[in-house]
């Protein structure tokens, strides 16, 4: 009667996993704030697009590294206890953001958003995944995606709903109230939704799921996580999600101010609020893709293996980014960073499957957890080229940024081919026989 309980309420866990990673997921909405705080505080203070860029690279650099660390931890301190946890430090990151702002402190906003708040996104993080994972043996792939769907749409609920609605109650001309209410909001939804995290019980399975199907389909080696994570396989793996996420965050850290410029430049015209509107769109157009790359792509690697779909996706990036960098049209620029992002989300969407495939789900927390660190590395390397190169040479940025996340996703593809579906094959095989 307890197994079927649980069972039924599997659902549940998942959908409050998926509005847990919704509130975390707000962090790719930085660009709606990177302009304004440059504007706001560049003239007074002389804060460069590069140094309010780090406040998110600092955030996605501590998203990682507590991952990593929080995958080793998490079945001993349980996945309630570390996603509350999570939850109530990001909310806290915000408030700290809102301090910082307003006593003008930069140092502040890096310790308070990107490092607070960066380790309740960690924690936060790798908990919903690796716990679904387990309450999914035979779905993993679409179970998964759909959790880490959350975290892309999190950027259109922070744009059109969230930050416009503070800023229209608190009339806009401050940040402050802004952050305050969002750490509230947050701590409520946030920490509200990690509670339902929970594993199944010891040697539960689905309804029609054997021992013997479980043990076909991610088992993986009898191998400790500092070996796995030591493997060939598992580096490989990390260089390629690195690279692509390098190359879409470079577009997501600053995809609104990218916008602007090649919206000005067609039509010199338009305003500050009406180029605002138009950068917040995109985030929340774009957001949507992101989201359901991470479902889509997680799905299309049930069937075809998830090395093929890396392959897929970092293929298709080095015609994106070679049109990204010959173009002027706005719309056009749009467009394509819609598919950088379902690609990107993507990325996201089919590792897990891919871990679980390859090392099993005994060991995918620690190895879950430290493949994202490849996340703490884009977070840093990506918005900051695009950073350095608009405040050195910011008639050329949009081109180079192009060009060198191109760059990435080739190197990308080239290692993608140098991995296998042997796992991913294996499983099927067992099934079909």
């Amino acid at each position: 009667m307890a197994a079927q309980t649980r069972t039924a309420n599997r659902w549940l866990i998942a959908a409050m996993g998926t509005v847990l990673m919704l509130c975390l997921g707000t962090v790719y909405a930085w660009s709606f704030f990177q302009d304004l705080l440059v504007r706001q505080f560049k003239g007074d203070f002389g804060w460069s697009n590069s140094e309010v860029a780090w406040i998110f690279s600092f955030a996605i650099l501590f998203l990682g590294v507590t991952a990593a660390w929080g995958g080793t931890k998490l079945a001993k301190i349980g996945p309630r206890r570390m996603a509350m946890s999570g939850g109530f430090l990001f909310a806290l990151g915000y408030a700290l953001g809102a301090l910082a702002l307003s006593i003008k402190s930069l140092l502040l906003l890096y310790l308070g958003y990107g490092v607070v708040g960066g380790i309740g996104l960690g924690l936060g993080y790798v908990t919903p995944v690796a716990t679904v994972a387990k309450w999914f043996p035979e779905k993993r792939g679409l179970a998964t995606g759909m959790v880490i769907m959350g975290f892309g749409l999190g950027a259109l609920f922070m744009s059109k709903i969230l930050a416009p609605l503070f800023i229209g109650l608190t009339g806009g001309a401050s940040l402050v109230p802004v952050f305050l209410l969002l750490a509230a909001v947050f701590l409520v939804l946030a920490a509200g939704s990690a509670w339902f995290m929970e594993n199944p019980p010891a040697g539960w399975l689905p309804k029609g799921y054997t021992a013997g199907s479980s043990k076909a389909i991610g088992t993986g080696p009898d191998i400790s996580a500092s070996k796995a994570i030591f493997s060939r396989r598992f580096v490989l793996m990390w260089v390629v999600l690195f690279c692509n996420i390098t190359a879409g965050i470079s577009i997501i850290s600053f995809q609104s101010p990218l916008l602007q410029s090649l919206l000005k430049s067609s039509d010199p015209s338009l305003g500050v609020a009406a180029l605002a509107g138009f950068g917040a769109t995109l985030i929340a157009v774009s957001s949507l893709f992101n989201g359901a790359g991470r479902f889509f792509w997680g799905a299309v690697s049930d069937r075809i293996g998830r090395a093929q779909t890396f392959r897929v996706m970092l293929g298709s990036g080095i015609v994106v980014f070679t049109l990204l960098a010959f173009i002027g049209s706005p719309w056009l620029f749009a467009i394509l960073a819609c598919w950088v992002l379902l690609c990107y989300g993507g990325g996201f969407g089919t590792m897990p499957a891919f871990i679980g495939d390859v090392f099993g789900t005994r060991l995918m927390p620690a190895v879950y957890g430290a493949v994202l660190t490849a996340w703490s590395a884009g977070g840093i390397v990506g918005p900051q080229i695009v950073a350095i190169l608009r405040d050195r040479v910011p008639e050329r940025a949009s081109a180079l940024s192009f060009i060198a996340s191109g760059g990435f996703v080739l190197v990308g593809f080239i290692l993608a081919l140098l991995l296998s579906n042997a796992q991913f094959e294996k499983n099927h095989s067992r099934r079909s026989t």
